[in-house]
This record gives C-alpha cells, structure tokens and sequence, in this order.
C-alpha cells in the first residue's frame, strides 16, 4: 500500500536539512563536471562530438543521480592469485572442468559481469577482448575510460569466434555458449569458464574469480562490500525508507522486485521496499501507480532511449505527478547499467548512488 503522508512527513523532519544540504552539493558536482568535461573537448581537438560528456541533472522533474560519479578507482590495483601447485588449475563450471592458466594474462569476456568481475579483481588490463554493448558506448561507463578501449569480439550474446582466436586468449569467461560453435567453439581456442545463468550475483563472482584464478581475493572483495553495505544502512538511517524502484521500457513500467540486482543491494543496505513491491517483479498501468508505485523515495531507470521516452511520459503523467514521492521531490533516475546489471563493481556504485541520494530531496 502507499507510504502515509504522515510517514512521509516523519520521515522529512527526520532528514531534511542533511538531505538539502546533499541535493545542493550534487548541484554544484553536476556543474563542475559539465564544466570539466566541456574543457577537455575543447583541449583534445580529435574529439568529435560523441566522445563529449553532457551532464543532465534532472529528467521529468526528477534528479539524476551520478552525474559527478568519480571512475578513476572503480577497477583497483591487480589482486595476486591464488596459490598454485603448477601453471595450470583445475576449474568446474557449468560446461564441465577446464584447465586453465593459474595466473591467466590475455582474457576475453562474454558477459558484461565477467568484465566487472576482471575491474573488481584488478585485472581489465588483461581482458584482451569483450562483447559490446547496444547503444552510443560499447562498455558500461560506471568501469572507467580505460574499458572502452578494449577490442569487440562482437555484440553482446552473439560473440564471434574468430575475432576472439585472433586475439590469442588463454582464458575466455562467460555466462552461456553462444549459438555460433558453441562450448566446443570456445575451448577449442582457449580454457572456458561458464558461469550458467540463474544464479545470484554474488555467486556469477565467485564463479568468474575462481576462473581467473582469485577466489581468496574475491572472498575479501565481497566482505569488504558487505562490511560497506551493512554500515552504510545505520548511516542513512535506511530502516527509515520505503523506496520504490521502477524501469521503463519501451512499452511497459516495471516494478523491480526482490529478485533483480537493485532489490538485493537495496535489501543489503537495510533499506525497506513498499508492501507491493516485495515479491517477484511485475508490470504496472499508469492507473496503478498510486497502489503499486508510491513509496518514500522511487527511483527509476530507463531502458535506453525508448525506455526515457515512455518513462518521461509516464513521469510527466498527473497519476505519477500525485504521488507522494514526487510532490515531496523525492524521484531519482538511476542509470540503467549499473542498476539493471550484475557485479561487484557495479554493486560498489549502487552503494554510492544511496549514499549520495536516500536522504536527499532534488532542487529547483
């Protein structure tokens, strides 16, 4: 059911003015960043205009979130491997077991999760090849500058076998085979991993790690992430919120349930969901919105561009602008490949995006 305007205003007096105070600094990093990013197009003379970052701060009404994200040490030092008794280990996977090289050098990934697990392991200087993604950049912006260089082994879930051989791989990590070749394609040019698909994202980074050959740091990484979640909750007063999480595509509102990425980084942190919003996730019509969407704070994320032209209808709509959450200025747009994705990393920047946002309220 809706959060109670009395909860809502509870909740208000409780976290206004550290909230404002945070919804004026993401401001004035908003303008420092649109003003960096300006100069450094006009220094570099070779950018043309798709490589120069243009910074929206607010969507419908809503504030954007991220838009002063700092990528410099999203992927951090390389981590050392586990200890090993040869030059190779032995590695079970949901395609069988693989041999694979103890400390592997040249690596291609299949997934986008597989690339954030190589930058929270240190290692994305070694991925050797990745899929690209769909839309106007080939890999997720929250894992730096430096990923956007590495070379395409095609679009996502239709890798291409041989641009991958060309690029010499001794370790290939991924979630499924892909149709061209298959598992027999992929180990024919080099060691696979296959993580499987269905699992939770923690375990996918458990599985990638220990395919290159990082289960002891992974392990660390994961406690260190929790360690953050769980003290990050008490920070924010996080038992506090109601928060709704909402994606629009195309054609349809999604509620994200408890079992997307959001949801469990949500849950980790010790923030609440809205009672309609605690089960599997589901689509919603714009009448439902006041008994399916409300909650003390929505964020909301968009399946590239199509999905902010129905979501920027839908926002701009008088159901949505009734709700609670918007007349309070309590709606964020959360970018879509980190929020709707899976990894450490990006798990790492939801972190962020909460503690710069829960509390706060968007400005005029």
């Amino acid at each position: 059911m809706p959060v109670s305007a009395r909860e809502r205003t509870r909740f208000r007096r409780t976290a206004e003015r550290g909230g404002r105070a945070r919804s004026r600094g993401f401001a004035v990093g908003a303008a420092l960043l649109c003003a960096v990013a300006l100069t450094a197009g006009c220094a570099d003379k070779t950018d043309d205009a798709s490589t120069i970052i243009r910074t929206t701060t607010k969507i419908a009404g809503a504030g954007v979130v991220g838009t002063d994200r700092d990528t410099a040490t999203a992927c951090p030092l390389p981590s050392a491997p586990d200890p090993a008794t040869g030059a190779t280990r032995s590695v079970t996977h949901t395609a069988g077991v693989s041999q694979v090289p103890a400390d592997p050098q040249r690596i291609v990934v299949l997934t986008s999760s597989a690339l954030d697990a190589a930058c929270a392991l240190g290692l994305w200087e070694r991925v050797a090849g990745a899929v690209t993604l769909d839309g106007d950049r080939p890999q997720p912006m929250y894992l730096g500058y430096g990923v956007l260089k590495v070379p395409s082994v095609g679009p996502i879930g239709q890798p291409d076998p041989a641009r991958i051989a060309e690029l010499k791989p001794d370790l290939i990590l991924g979630d499924i085979a892909p149709t061209a070749g298959g598992y027999a394609a992929l180990s024919a040019i080099a060691p696979t991993v296959l993580v499987g698909q269905g699992g939770s994202w923690q375990s996918d980074f458990a599985a990638y790690a220990a395919g290159m050959g990082r289960t002891a740091a992974a392990d660390t990484a994961l406690r260190n992430y929790l360690t953050e979640a769980h003290d990050l909750g008490p920070a924010l007063n996080a038992h506090q919120s109601q928060a709704s999480v909402l994606r629009f595509t195309a054609d349809a509102t999604q509620v994200q349930g408890s079992e997307t990425f959001a949801a469990q980084i949500l849950a980790d942190v010790g923030v609440r969901r809205p009672t309609a919003q605690r089960g599997p996730s589901f689509d919603i019509a714009t009448g439902d919105l006041a008994t399916k969407a409300e909650g003390d704070i929505i964020y909301v994320m968009f399946d590239g561009a199509a999905g902010e032209e129905h979501g920027t209808a839908v926002m701009e709509s008088t159901e949505f602008t009734e709700l609670g959450a918007a007349t309070d200025k309590r709606v964020f747009v959360v970018d879509d490949k980190i929020w709707h994705t899976t990894g450490l990393t990006a798990a790492r920047a939801v972190l962020t995006d909460l503690r710069n946002s829960l509390n706060g309220y968007v400005t005029d």
